[in-house]
């Protein structure tokens, strides 16, 4: 029998906008130093802020390429969460999860009620973090977080208090 579940891909919005970005950048500083500064284009490839440019432009589309062959997911079964990529998958079975808490990130300054997905495994000393904004249908991705959390130990993450001062 097949175990239903839940794929969210990795989002790339982020690649083909830095992408596009740099690109119209490009074209548009090519197209205003070579017609309306020098008068002739062949100036344009000898100017050093044109080599800077179609670096950025080269490096955002090598990030772009390289993430799509990546094909990033996240999986959600009824007993495990699983990370995969087009090469390798990490399985995380639900009874390895010693606590898990869904909620904000305290250094991250994005909106949002839910912008991670924190739990620590039992034989692991760091905690696997889940950003929520980089997957695919966010709130569904909460939703079946949730549902999981609530057959795992949750733990409430640490407040860190500023030391009292006092004058003496």
């Amino acid at each position: 029998m097949v175990e239903p579940q839940k794929t969210f891909k990795y989002k790339l919005d982020f690649y083909y906008q830095s992408a596009l970005i740099y690109l119209v950048t490009l074209i548009l500083y090519g197209a205003i130093r070579g017609n309306f500064v020098e008068q002739r284009f062949e100036y344009v490839l000898n100017d050093p802020l044109m080599y800077v440019i179609i670096l950025f432009v080269l490096l955002s589309f090598i990030a772009l390429f390289a993430n799509l062959l990546r094909n990033r997911r996240l999986i959600l079964t009824e007993n495990a969460i699983i990370f995969t990529t087009r090469w390798r998958e990490r399985r995380i079975e639900l009874a390895d999860i010693e606590w898990m808490h869904i909620g904000r990130e305290a250094r991250v300054q994005t909106g949002g009620r839910f912008q991670v997905i924190v739990f620590k495994l039992k034989r692991r000393r760091r905690v696997v973090r889940i950003r929520v904004g980089r997957y695919e249908r966010d709130r569904e991705l909460v939703h079946e977080m949730a549902r999981i959390a609530s057959h795992v130990p949750t733990k409430r993450r640490p407040r860190w208090k500023r030391p009292i001062i006092t004058d003496q």
